[in-house]
């Protein structure tokens, strides 16, 4: 199941306000500055900083490889 891209467009992560990366695939949404991924059950987002997963240097690298691939994008341009 696939977040509505209307959703998209306005989710942020909720400790730093900055956009994320959605992982359809992979049902997670994920934020490279902090490196946290938040999981998506039933195409509903779990925006909990306290269930939260934090990402090694391993995965980190691995998932913005798979974004850039991918043609992933962040849900939002910060304001300037």
């Amino acid at each position: 199941m696939t977040l509505d891209a209307r959703l998209l467009e306005i989710l942020a992560c909720p400790s730093d306000k900055g956009p994320l990366l959605y992982f359809a695939d992979e049902e997670s949404l994920y934020n490279p500055r902090l490196r946290l991924r938040y999981r998506v059950d039933d195409g509903i987002p779990v925006m909990l900083t306290d269930e939260a997963e934090s990402t090694d240097d391993a995965e980190h690298e691995r998932l913005t490889a798979k974004a850039e691939a991918d043609g992933i994008v962040p849900t939002f341009e910060p304001a300037g």
